[in-house]
């Protein structure tokens, strides 16, 4: 297998079965799309919901560029829109007291989803914990490692998982 790690503002598609993508996410929202009928994926890795004022240079680390730039190279891969699905991860509220910025890019990923027609099939979304998430591009096939241990991120009930994902 080859194993393709993202980080923050970036985004990678794929249409080798035997590659796979991979992201650690805390606040961050990663969407992983793909077409089942040409069997291409991706997955990209946001920071931020919308695009502050100043401060962060890349436009890609912002929720909708960073979803047109994902469904664009997959487009060029031989996607079809309108028979792309969906899987959302992260989120999280990391330290209890601090930003809400998980609950803003979580509610950012579902709202962008349901207003494109994009059928979000699963999600392990929110919570309190960091997230590994492993996705298989070609088939749509994601697993998912709650990261648990660092002692300022307080316990939570563990998110629901089903429709394809598999906790490891």
């Amino acid at each position: 297998m080859k194993r393709i790690v993202i980080t923050q503002g970036e985004h990678c598609t794929s249409a080798d079965p035997d590659a796979t993508i991979s992201t650690l996410l805390g606040s961050c929202v990663a969407c992983c799309l793909w077409d089942p009928v040409a069997r291409v994926g991706g997955m990209n890795h946001m920071l931020l919901a919308v695009h502050p004022k100043g401060g962060i240079q890349s436009e890609s680390l912002s929720g909708v560029n960073a979803m047109e730039l994902l469904i664009n190279d997959l487009l060029k891969l031989g996607a079809m829109r309108h028979r792309l699905m969906a899987k959302a991860f992260g989120g999280a509220r990391m330290i209890s007291g601090l930003s809400d910025i998980g609950p803003a890019n979580c509610a950012f990923a579902k709202a962008y989803l349901e207003r494109e027609g994009i059928e979000c099939v699963s999600e392990s979304l929110g919570g309190e914990l960091a997230r590994h998430v492993v996705f298989v591009p070609t088939t749509g096939v994601a697993r998912v490692k709650v990261q648990r241990g660092a002692p300022e991120i307080a316990p939570v009930v563990p998110t629901p998982v089903g429709n394809g994902l598999e906790l490891f």
